[in-house]
């Protein structure tokens, strides 16, 4: 799936509530959760990619982690 897009959807109270989630994460480099609603945001969002992704279920789903771990990476350049 290299190409392929995948799109979530949040409303805005979501998106305010990840957003202060990955701000504070961007700051610190610790994940922590402060709020019960920033659990509810990452679940939900598990359960919509859940809904949406083949790999998971794939017997090769290593390989295609791997793969997509790779692609994401920064370059160490």
């Amino acid at each position: 799936m290299p190409d392929a897009t995948v799109n979530l959807e949040l409303n805005s109270d979501e998106a305010l509530v990840l957003f202060e989630f990955l701000s504070r994460y961007s700051n610190s480099d610790e994940l922590t959760i402060e709020d019960p609603a920033e659990q509810r945001v990452l679940w939900n969002m598990c359960c919509d990619l859940e809904k949406t992704l083949i790999s998971p279920f794939n017997t090769s789903y290593a390989q295609f982690l791997e793969a997509a771990r790779s692609a994401t990476r920064d370059s160490k350049g």
